[in-house]
């Protein structure tokens, strides 16, 4: 989670602000972010809570995993989780600083790049398996044998080790800074190493988290899109719909990813060039950052929608649940609760006098 309300620093929490010659008072932004931050916050844990936990649910207790695409939106769902887990301390830390310890803002913020990393990675891997899942077709898909199913629980491994190890800086890093009578946990990085550390893992996240899912969904959609569309046989409504899924993907990815990579990158260059040495521009780029990085957050909450609820196999599960669920209701309204019990004994003495009669007296108890 970046740091946006330091007074002295000109490179937020890695660079003395003195080198620009000037104090900057960055109280307005600390005002705008005690605002607008939870808030943002608040709305997004919410709505991606019930989304992705309904998908972790559903593929946990209803759907057979059955595609690598499967095994990553179930690990999507649980990725995006752990990433809305850590808003209310972060939106906390907004309005009243951080007063949780360091070992708390550690692991806060370990959790927080890690999963927003491996959510990227995972939008990657469903469009390179999108891409298999086509290419496959005409040759047929082979069976899902045990050893395909370690293969698939291999790449999410690795996915997951990735993401850890691009974020073990905020582990190592992140502590409580004391500045002007408020606390926040940020990532403080010894003085010998603060910019070009800071340079290296910023660009390493804006190839690793923007970059490379971005080049691999376009590519690997294209060529999906361009083999649908070519295709012969099926209905042509059917292939369209499924182009418009494709290009809603990679739209919601752009909306939602691309401010905050550009706004990232300025800060990059920032760090690397000493570009901004106005105050007011300074702070436009931190309100810039507050509401880019919320923009980008929102991508937990649209997942679900994106890569679950538009599969017809997810969608018939959930309309099967509701069904039930309708039916269980139902039938407790109608029926006492002692009811049944008077149904097995009249329908016990039935079957003393005949066999036929049982089988009638079966059907209508049970009609009924």
């Amino acid at each position: 989670m970046e740091d946006y309300f330091d007074d002295d620093d000109g490179l937020n929490e890695t660079y003395d602000y003195e080198d620009y010659h000037t104090v900057c008072d960055k109280e307005a932004v600390r005002s705008f972010g005690s605002v607008f931050l939870p808030i943002i916050y608040s709305v997004a844990l919410v709505v991606g809570l019930s989304g992705n936990a309904l998908v972790v649910v559903v593929y946990t207790s209803r759907l057979r995993l059955r595609t690598l695409t499967d095994v990553c939106i179930l690990n999507l769902a649980i990725s995006d989780l752990l990433l809305l887990f850590t808003l209310p301390f972060w939106a906390a830390d907004a309005v009243h600083g951080w007063r949780l310890g360091s070992a708390a803002c550690k692991i806060t913020s370990f959790v927080y790049g890690t999963n927003f990393s491996c959510g990227m990675l995972l939008l990657a891997c469903i469009s390179v398996d999108r891409y298999r899942a086509v290419a496959q077709v005409t040759r047929g898909r082979p069976g899902i044998s045990s050893r395909l199913r370690k293969q698939w629980l291999l790449v999410c491994a690795a996915l997951w080790a990735t993401a850890s190890f691009l974020s073990l800086p905020e582990l190592i890093f992140s502590t409580v800074k004391h500045s002007h009578h408020r606390t926040s946990c940020t990532a403080v990085y010894p003085i010998h190493m603060a910019r070009a550390a800071k340079s290296a893992l910023e660009l390493l996240e804006l190839i690793l988290r923007f970059l490379v899912p971005f080049v691999v969904m376009v590519v690997c959609y294209s060529w999906v899109g361009w083999t649908l569309s070519r295709g012969e046989g099926g209905r042509r409504q059917r292939k369209w719909r499924a182009l418009r899924v494709l290009l809603a993907v990679v739209a919601v990815f752009l909306f939602t990813q691309m401010p905050y990579t550009l706004v990232k990158l300025c800060r990059t260059l920032d760090i690397i060039y000493l570009l901004v040495t106005d105050c007011d521009t300074s702070k436009s780029l931190d309100h810039a950052l507050q509401v880019t990085e919320s923009l980008a957050l929102t991508h937990a909450c649209i997942n679900p929608l994106l890569y679950a609820f538009m599969g017809s196999s997810f969608r018939l599960h959930i309309l099967k649940a509701v069904k039930h669920l309708g039916q269980h209701l139902d039938s407790h309204r109608r029926q006492p609760s002692q009811e049944p019990a008077v149904e097995i004994a009249l329908n016990n003495c039935s079957q003393v006098q005949s066999h036929s009669a049982s089988d009638e007296q079966n059907t209508s108890t049970f009609s009924i």
